[in-house]
């Protein structure tokens, strides 16, 4: 019997030393509740407002049909017509297409004839699930546009073609082995970053430095480039084993890659910083980097969801989520061999989140000084 109220007075302690530690205490609460709302929201397998573009050789009352039904659909964004089928190319490499459908020379004239006319169907293939699915989507479109045109001139037969650009394979690694490279940098960079710094307030080596000579960008800068060079080591062996193991294709610059990989890895760097800085214990540094980086880079980056598929408030959310536009970028360089000239809007975004996560970092460690 005597051990129950020692028991009891135990229970207590730890009670009472979890309602001091609020900022862990917020955490624990929200996170459970972040995470139901990101998967409730976020995990979505059909896809609406698809890019499509009719390429109509010549414009008719036909083609003109196709492209209303398509505008109609709910799920198709109508592009305006792309007069040459070449054009599709740089559209899908730039990112602002998703399904291309080419229609044949003298449509009109084939169709009155009852000759078999061939349509050519061309999609986005990075996300082999998410390709497919769009290409679906277009064959039902056309499936209903012939059926409408045989009810009223007969029989028509459209031949449907179908080619799937940069992963005509369909591989599923090709879509998620550049998309780790960002969950790699961010574990490596701003978990650990935050976990560092943190403990070192908890051990009272943090308050050392900030009464030193040194500076706190210079204490920042000390602290977080050893955690930059192992994250640029271990974005090199990643595109090893990519390109050695599962083969994964790689048409762009190297030099880029490596760049805007350094880029990213400063924001993660700047944003573990930033993390350490607000949060009074370890605990809740790591609580707080798990639920602002790896969460987010999972659900709302598109690594394995695509934006489109979620609502538009998430839409909304995941243009300040840095991974987005990181894997926007990898994927960009790996399968379709783009460049600067193409990515340039998402270095700037990065470049943006990193100038403003720094001077958040640099003032919390000013005011801890002051």
């Amino acid at each position: 019997m005597s051990a129950r109220p020692a028991l009891l007075a135990f229970m207590r302690k730890e009670v009472r030393h979890l309602l001091r530690d609020r900022q862990t205490l917020a955490i624990l609460l929200l996170l459970p509740i972040a995470q139901l709302l990101l998967f409730g929201f976020a995990v979505r397998t059909d896809i609406h407002a698809v890019r499509v573009a009719v390429v109509a050789p010549a414009s008719d009352a036909a083609s003109a049909a196709l492209r209303t039904r398509f505008a109609n659909s709910g799920r198709f964004q109508l592009l305006p017509a792309v007069p040459h089928a070449d054009s599709l190319e740089s559209l899908l490499r730039r990112g602002q297409l998703d399904v291309g459908v080419v229609l044949p020379p003298r449509l009109a004239d084939r169709l009155t004839a009852g000759e078999a006319t061939r349509v050519l169907v061309v999609s986005d293939a990075i996300d082999p699930n998410t390709g497919t699915t769009m290409q679906t989507y277009a064959i039902a479109i056309l499936r209903d546009w012939q059926d409408a045109l045989g009810a009223a001139r007969g029989a028509v037969r459209i031949e449907t073609r179908l080619r799937m650009r940069f992963n005509p394979t369909l591989e599923s690694v090709n879509l998620f082995v550049p998309g780790l490279i960002a969950l790699i940098l961010t574990m490596v960079t701003s978990l650990m970053t935050a976990i560092s710094l943190s403990r070192e307030k908890e051990r009272g080596t943090f308050e050392v430095l900030l009464v030193s000579p040194l500076h706190p960008w210079q204490i920042i800068v000390g602290k977080v480039l050893p955690y930059l060079a192992l994250a640029m080591a271990n974005v090199v062996s990643v595109l090893l084993a990519a390109w050695l193991v599962f083969h994964v294709p790689f048409q762009g610059s190297v030099s880029l890659l490596l760049s805007a990989s350094m880029l990213f890895a400063l924001v993660g760097l700047a944003f573990g910083v930033l993390i350490a800085a607000i949060t009074n214990s370890q605990l809740a540094a790591m609580l707080a980097a798990l639920g602002g980086t790896m969460l987010p880079n999972t659900m709302l980056s598109g690594l394995i969801f695509p934006v489109t598929s979620m609502p538009l408030p998430l839409q909304l959310l995941t243009n300040i989520v840095p991974a987005r536009w990181f894997i926007e970028i990898v994927r960009g360089i790996m399968l379709k061999g783009v460049g600067l000239s193409v990515l340039w809007p998402q270095l700037l975004i990065l470049s943006v989140m990193l100038a403003v996560l720094l001077t958040l970092a640099i003032r919390r460690t000013n005011v801890r000084l002051a």
